[in-house]
């Protein structure tokens, strides 16, 4: 995911796609420490979408 991407979205979908990610980054942190997750790349990806998604939010509030 590129902040390009997300620079045309409105607040509203910005704000559901956040809370899809810490959804996500959220379980997978819970297969991190249960030893089920195979690619621990995927949690530092999902970390960084969500610093993605928030500066994107703050943009748009800021406009």
């Amino acid at each position: 995911m590129k902040y390009i991407d997300l620079a045309s979205k409105t607040e509203v979908e910005l704000l559901e796609m956040l809370k899809a990610k810490k959804l996500e980054s959220f379980t997978l942190g819970a297969k991190l420490k249960t030893m089920q997750l195979t690619n621990t790349r995927e949690l530092r990806t999902a970390k960084k979408d969500i610093a993605r998604i928030n500066t994107a939010l703050t943009a748009v509030r800021s406009k």
